[in-house]
Formats: C-alpha cells, structure tokens, sequence
C-alpha cells in the first residue's frame, strides 16, 4: 500500500510539472503566433512613445521657461539638464511638470484627483526617461506578449496608479513623477509568473526567483543612495504588480473539451477586474482622508 501510494504521488507530480510546463510555454507562445497587430506589443510602444514625445515638450516647455528661446539656446539648455538638472533650471522645471500633471499633494487635495494618473507619463529629464522606457521596453516587450494588450494596459497602470497614491501618502512633500513605478508593478505580476510556474524551470525556477529578487534588491537600493528617487512609489507599484499578477497572469489549464484554457483571462476573472478599479479608488480615497482631504 505504501509503494502504491509513493507511486501515485509521484504520477501527481509529474503530471502536476507536465501541465506547469505547458502552461509556461504556451503563455510564451500563444500570442506571438497572432497575425498584425494583435501579435505585435504595440501598448509598450505606444506607451514609450507617448512618454518619450511628452518628455520632449516639456524639456522644451522648460528651457523656455528658463530663458533660452532660440533652437540652439533650447537645445543648449536640454543638454545641459539632461543627466543633472542644474539649480537654476530647477524652479522652472517644477513649474512646467506641475503645469502638465506631476503628484502634488497640494494640489490634488484641492480637487485635482488626476494627477493620481498623469505622473506615471511624465519624466525630469533625459537620464530619467531614458533609463526608464529602456527598461519599459526590455520587459514589456514580453510581457505584453505573454498577457496579451488589453490585461497588460490594466496592469501597468492601475499600478502606475497605486505608486502615486503611495508616494502621495508616504512622501505628502515631494513633486513625483515618472513611469518606475509602473515598471516596478510588471516586474511584481512577472515575478508572480515566475513563481507559478517555477516547475517549468531548471531547479525549480530557482535561478530566475534568485535573479529577480536581485534586480528589484538593487532598483530599491538605488533609492538609498540617490536623491530625489521614490521609493514609496516602486514599492507600491511592485505589492500591487505582485497582487494583480497573482490575479491576472496566464495560467494555462485542460478543460473539459480538452482545450488549454487560460483560467485569468478577463474575460473570466471580470468580477476581479471590477473589484481592482474599484480597491484603487477605494485606496486613493482613504488615502486622500488620512492626508487631511
């Protein structure tokens, strides 16, 4: 009896990493055999361009600001804030990012409720959006063929959104914007990926979980060292990637028509997908009475 018992554990297992496997692989494949645009991450394009373009306008919206009116005196002033924002730039740089939609708690205490929203497509300067629509299109790129369009736009920015309330309640001083936050929301959903599927990978995902805990180690290690980031806003946006991650990544299951069936499509888990909206204003909310609004 005991044998039989080893043995029949041991079919479940197997079985069990079988269907992890496939799981895994099909997430990875399913969407990239898609013809046109349905196969090709056009929302983390659209998404750095608009971030991109944006940046742009207010850098020139900013060296005006400034003084430098000419194309050459604009470029001239761009170049100069493009790694460090120079202090005499500084002032009107603020200026311009609260014009156009930066995090002020001021400001939104005083009604101005979108600015939960427009930060996460605002940026400082060239070392900012550079860095951060590099590391938006090194992982979204794959992510958003593996969630498919619509499930990857509600996880980038509903966590978008809950690292500007986070930052919005722990950091009630500081001027915020940026897409990290967002950025660090992927990275929790694709570590929860990772981590439900870490029998499709050698030594139990081993590797990849240790890799991924480094490269979030060292992002938020960064934020100890260096001025002016936010912390509070990555961390926010990594707890809610990691919950809407265990939510709305694939998981590829057998049905009873014996069709593989991802059991956190939308269209499935929509009842989740209404409780997310509505925890998130729910949050911003609460956050906005304990601020004193």
């Amino acid at each position: 009896m005991e044998q039989t018992r080893i043995a029949i554990e041991k079919e479940n297992q197997k079985r069990l990493r079988h269907q992890i496997q496939l799981s895994y692989q099909t997430a990875l494949t399913r969407n990239q055999v898609q013809r046109g645009l349905a196969g090709r991450p056009w929302v983390t394009w659209l998404l750095v361009g608009s971030c991109t373009l944006l940046w742009c306008f207010t850098a020139y919206k900013t060296a005006q600001a400034a003084g430098a009116h000419s194309l050459t005196a604009i470029l001239h002033d761009i170049a100069n804030n493009g790694i460090t924002v120079q202090n005499r730039d500084d002032d009107a740089l603020s200026e311009i990012l609260l014009q156009y939609g930066a995090k002020d708690n001021i400001l939104i205490l005083h009604g101005q409720y979108w600015r939960f929203i427009t930060p996460i497509f605002l940026h400082v300067n060239a070392l900012h959006v550079g860095l951060n629509m590099l590391n938006l299109l090194a992982l979204g790129i794959f992510l958003e063929q593996i969630m498919g369009h619509l499930r990857y736009f509600l996880v980038y920015t509903i966590t978008g959104i809950v690292s500007i309330i986070a930052s919005f309640y722990f950091m009630p001083q500081e001027l915020s914007v940026g897409a990290s936050g967002a950025i660090f929301g992927l990275v929790g959903a694709y570590s929860i990926f990772v981590l439900s599927h870490r029998k499709a990978f050698p030594r139990g995902g081993l590797g990849a979980i240790s890799w991924l805990v480094f490269i979030i180690g060292l992002n938020l290690s960064i934020g100890l060292f260096v001025p002016n980031v936010d912390n509070y806003a990555h961390l926010g946006g990594l707890v809610s990637g990691c919950l809407l991650g265990w939510w709305f990544m694939p998981m590829y299951r057998w049905s009873n028509q014996q069709m593989l069936i991802d059991m956190h499509r939308l269209s499935k888990r929509w009842p989740l997908v209404l409780l997310t909206l509505a925890g998130t204003l729910m949050l911003a909310m609460v956050a906005i009475h304990l601020s004193g609004g």
